[in-house]
């Protein structure tokens, strides 16, 4: 089977992401569970997806309906013990359509637990402080249920990263000296983590209730409508027919498909569904083609203009406009995906790889005339969001472009019909978005909406108008959708937790002078075996630190997703990094690029052990290899903390520290994949690795002395490898038998 002749089956996927990621790992259910399980899902999507258009709820509202719906879902949805998934389904008194009765239940409690909040609301400010017993009672069901429902969706690491911060709230006097503090009641802290916005129901919740589910559910939509194959075609025309051309398509279509899932495993399974076996066919070990992918994958994340969650979560924490946060990506996301992409080259050229023929080569010509309307949405979305709109009014336009292009285009052959239905209920769409309609906008708005409904629904009954998707298909991505958002629902509610104990205890700033205090001492012992005027104590202190917080990050990582990553390493160890001179901007983008990097880091690398099951590879040597090809991800963080013009809008930003840093660092990644890769133009020798390794360090440091010295120490290695590679153009070839 071809690349060309490959399409994504969106069933398949399904399975593969349910098989490699735990976060997707679902209950099997039989009627009359199936059918509930379905619809509530289905009602979760419609209602973010009325709010997004429509105006949101009051606050508190927004968010307990949210969590009602996804941590009830949870335990219906996710069993107790994942072994009882490998169980055929039975419906019986005590199991109602294969889910336990204590499951429906705990879903029940958990629930009505949350919606007490809102149900309370206006007697909410003459409870906070002093809670009475019901507000203890369903508080302390909320936090028993939460901790269980994060277990089910992703494993026991992050629950208990929250039972040690909340024994740390009630035990504080008994921790030894500066952790020591005055300690908490169970009361009191309820009342934090319950009553108040510090805790469960805070700005975690917040985020993913208002923007992140809508672009979850826009990425679904859009890969069913066709746009996620169509960039895979077009990554296969550009890369595909050069040296080791499946491994460079999977590096350009997972940059371009991470710009729509902002999911590393998601990413992983469904470019590498594709990619990986064409990579094996032409020779790529069966290890370096899954790290490939994982490695490209994790991109996703940081990728314009989707992201991953964690960039909504930036927008609310550092109070800055969506377009500054995708600024500010563009440039660290290109490196990662080029670091990638120079290693591939490297190693195809060493190993005499081959690219793809004219046979396996997707024809773009005729996958632009099939998928060209796919586009519209995201160029919708991306309009939105330049245009200063909120970005859940941009999920809104984009997810209701899919449905119109899925319900009026085909993908071959579209009528006078199609092209009407296409261009008039995108112009009415356009209108909704961009035309302030007064005071009862919300209510107009919905008006001409319903009207554009109907008139797509009587096209299509009375005029036969079809489309390339039938309405089930979309159907389903409402159900789909609000299935992958359930795990980051749950973990935004739970990391909650840990935000609460840390302002309850004011731990944050004790870990603060703790990491201040250490990294010093680092720099004090380094500055004593350095010469003096080689010794900048400051730089040496804030580059300790930067260390030290991304070792932590990437630990904490092998455990909690990426979200609840960003969110804790936020609350404990950006404070430090500001302390020590760093912009906001620039420390929080340090801490979310070292939790990606948690998805290609062994022990527990999700993306590259998707990968490493699609390609039939040892999942500790993929994931090895793919931290390898992602080491510009590891080394561009520090580049911008130094040099903080890299992210385009940080304070302070120069053309001049801008150019001398960004050629600096191609010039450097370049090097360093030639010296991982034992191969520049032709075989390296030991101490061409080693010398280029130390010039990629210079190169990559911001600074135009440092770049040039490490320009200068390539010069040798540069020189011996043309003279090699002009000798092997000039011998004899064998005589062909």
């Amino acid at each position: 089977m071809t690349l060309a002749a490959t399409t994504l089956d969106e069933k398949k996927l399904q399975e593969l992401e349910e098989k490699f990621d735990p976060e997707m790992r679902f209950r099997p259910t039989v009627p009359p569970a199936l059918q509930i399980v379905k619809w509530l899902l289905i009602a979760l999507s419609c209602f973010h997806y009325y709010t997004a258009g429509f105006g949101l709820l009051r606050e508190t509202t927004h968010r307990g309906v949210h969590l009602a719906f996804v941590l009830g879902l949870i335990f219906l949805v996710f069993s107790a013990n994942k072994k009882s998934n490998e169980q055929p389904a039975r419906h019986s008194l005590l199991s109602p359509g294969g889910v336990p009765l204590v499951d429906w239940l705990l879903g029940l409690a958990c629930a009505a637990s949350v919606l007490y909040i809102p149900w309370v609301f206006n007697d909410l400010a003459f409870r906070v402080g002093n809670p009475d017993l019901s507000d203890v009672v369903f508080g302390s069901i909320l936090f028993i249920t939460l901790l269980e429902a994060t277990r089910r969706s992703m494993g026991w690491p992050l629950p208990l990263i929250a039972i040690g911060f909340t024994v740390y709230a009630l035990a504080g006097p008994y921790f030894p000296g500066l952790l020591k503090h005055a300690g908490a009641s169970w009361s009191q802290m309820i009342n934090h983590q319950y009553l108040t916005s510090q805790g469960i129901y805070g700005v975690a919740v917040g985020v993913v209730s208002t923007y992140v589910f809508h672009f979850v559910l826009f990425g679904v939509m859009a890969t069913r409508v066709g746009l996620g194959q169509l960039f895979l075609d077009i990554a296969a025309t550009i890369a595909g027919r050069y040296a080791g051309g499946p491994a460079k398509v999977s590096v350009f279509g997972s940059a371009m498909f991470g710009m729509l899932s902002g999911s590393s495993v998601a990413n992983a399974v469904t470019v590498g569904s594709l990619t990986i076996p064409a990579m094996i066919r032409v020779g790529y070990r069966r290890e370096f083609a899954g790290a490939v992918e994982a490695a490209s994958s994790t991109g996703g994340q940081i990728t314009p203009p989707v992201l991953g969650a964690a960039a909504f979560l930036m927008v609310e924490f550092l109070n800055v406009p969506y377009q500054t946060i995708i600024a500010a990506a563009v440039v660290p996301a290109f490196m990662h995906f080029f670091g990638v992409f120079m290693q591939v080259h490297f190693e195809a050229k060493r190993f005499g790889l081959r690219g793809l023929t004219d046979e396996e080569m997707p024809r773009l010509k005729e996958s632009l005339r099939q998928r060209w309307p796919t586009l519209i949405p995201l160029v919708l979305l991306i309009g939105i969001l330049v245009s200063g709109r909120t970005p859940y009014l941009a999920a809104f336009t984009g997810i209701t472009s899919c449905a119109i292009v899925g319900l009026t285009t085909l993908t071959r052959g579209n009528t006078l019909k199609n092209w009407l239905a296409l261009v008039g209920l995108h112009l009415l769409l356009v209108l909704l978005a961009f035309i302030d309609l007064g005071q009862q906008s919300d209510w107009i708005k919905l008006g001409l909406f319903a009207g554009g409904a109907l008139a797509l629904a009587a096209a299509r009954f009375f005029a036969g108008l079809s489309g390339r998707l039938p309405p089930s298909v979309l159907v389903e991505a409402l159900e789909t959708g609000a299935k992958y958002a359930l795990a980051v629902g749950a973990a935004a509610a739970t990391v909650g937790i840990v935000i609460g104990v840390v302002t309850l205890t004011g731990v944050g700033f004790k870990i603060s002078y703790i990491i201040t205090t250490w990294a010093s001492a680092i720099a004090g012992g380094v500055a004593t075996v350095l010469p003096a005027t080689l010794v900048n104590t400051q730089g040496l202190t804030l580059f300790a630190a930067l260390v030290m917080t991304g070792v932590v990050c990437i630990l904490m990582g092998c455990g909690i997703p990426t979200t609840a990553n960003y969110i804790i390493m936020v609350t404990v160890a950006a404070p430090t990094l500001v302390q020590l001179g760093v912009e906001p901007l620039v420390a929080h983008f340090f801490v979310f690029y070292y939790g990606v990097l948690a998805d290609i880091t062994p022990p527990v690398a999700l993306a590259a052990y998707a990968a490493a099951g699609m390609a039939g590879g040892d999942p500790f040597k993929t994931g090895n290899m793919a931290f390898r090809l992602g080491l510009a991800k590891v080394l561009v963080p520090f580049v911008f903390v130094f040099s903080p013009s890299l992210l385009l809008v940080a304070k302070g930003f120069t053309w001049y520290d801008f150019s001398v840093t960004f050629v600096g660092c191609v010039l450097g990644i370049t090097v360093l994949a030639a010296a991982l890769s034992k191969f520049f133009l032709v075989e390296m020798k030991r101490w061409e690795q080693v010398l280029c390794v130390a010039a990629a360090l210079l190169l990559i440091a911001p600074g135009l002395v440092v770049t040039l010295i490490g320009c200068a120490m390539t010069l040798p290695v540069l020189l011996r490898q043309l003279a090699a590679w002009k000798l092997g153009r000039l011998a004899p070839k064998p005589a062909v038998s």
